[in-house]
């Protein structure tokens, strides 16, 4: 659905005739129709420039990219017309109604049932009651959802949303997650920009972490496995040498440490050696008071991606 070969964009630094910035370089990527995929990356990492070129909004300066099946570039018309895009600053008529704000664009998409689509999303989106008032008057959480809901008037395959969420109440946030989780069971392709990684862990089927190009590619499981491996924690009621030695005589524990009362071990697959290392440790005579699964958040696997680039950028 989303698919790049080596996607560049430079523009001209400020002042400097003849310097080139690289905001994006060869972005290499391919995603499946139906998939939710984050791309994560600090402030100028190339975020909003690499949906600003999938969306056709500005030319690459390199590479190639399709979507919906229409190549960027080449099939810019189609490409617009098969996207929907909630930019992190909406822009919305203040001095006109939320039935109105609607109306006006689904007419440029060139939507056969304006009115039945816009009473569709503005009740989907939770509006319906408010849809005469000036969108001036509205709170940034309904102007984000009115700004979703014009996205999506024309029924595009692929939405992208560049900080969905963005200065939000918990609430309002929980409303917008809750509607893209929605979309993803009708089939559309989704991509997210954000600076939330909680969200990003619980909505995306995959990320990607840029900064300029492309650092890493996976699903959040997979990234954490990575970096991290897989472990449990097993708190004793003591810990004895004889504990630790049981435990590292076990074929499958690949490491094993001793801390607050609890050994940390890694193993390649907690559920199914958990069992042989209970009894191990049993035998041995520990009390065990309980096994809990080591879990890293996205926001560890995030900063540590980019450490380790910047490492491997020292010279």
């Amino acid at each position: 659905m989303i698919r790049t070969h080596d996607l560049g964009k430079t523009f001209a630094a400020a002042g400097k005739k003849g310097v080139q910035n690289v905001a994006v370089e060869a972005l290499n990527l391919d995603i499946p129709q139906g998939e939710v995929f984050g791309l994560l990356g600090p402030n100028g990492a190339g975020k909003t420039t690499t949906v600003r070129m999938l969306c056709a909004l500005v030319a690459p300066t390199s590479g190639e990219a399709w979507v919906a099946g229409c190549q960027v570039g080449r099939e810019d018309a189609a490409v617009r017309s098969r996207v929907g895009i909630l930019t992190e600053t909406p822009g919305l008529y203040a001095k006109l109604d939320a039935t109105a704000n609607l109306a006006f664009f689904a007419h440029l998409y060139g939507v056969a049932d304006v009115d039945g689509q816009v009473q569709k999303y503005l009740r989907m989106l939770g509006l319906w009651e408010r849809r005469g008032e000036m969108v001036g008057s509205f709170s940034k959480g309904m102007r984000q959802k009115l700004a979703i809901a014009r996205a999506l008037l024309h029924e595009p395959p692929v939405l992208f949303l560049d900080e969905p969420t963005s200065g939000l109440d918990p609430e309002a946030a929980r409303v917008v997650r809750d509607f893209v989780q929605e979309l993803r069971g009708q089939g559309r392709t989704i991509f997210i920009c954000t600076h939330n990684l909680d969200e990003a862990d619980r909505l995306c089927d995959r990320i990607g972490v840029i900064k300029g190009r492309l650092l890493r590619v996976d699903t959040p499981e997979r990234l954490r496995t990575s970096l991290y491996g897989t472990g449990v924690r097993v708190r004793l009621r003591e810990v004895a040498p004889a504990y630790l030695d049981a435990v590292r005589e076990l074929s499958f524990v690949q490491d094993v440490r001793q801390a607050d009362g609890a050994l940390t071990i890694q193993m390649p697959d907690p559920e199914i050696h958990n069992p042989a290392l209970v009894r191990a440790l049993v035998t041995a005579g520990a009390d065990v008071q309980f096994v809990e699964r080591v879990e890293h958040s996205l926001e560890s696997v995030y900063f540590d991606v980019l450490a380790q680039t910047q490492e491997e950028a020292a010279p």
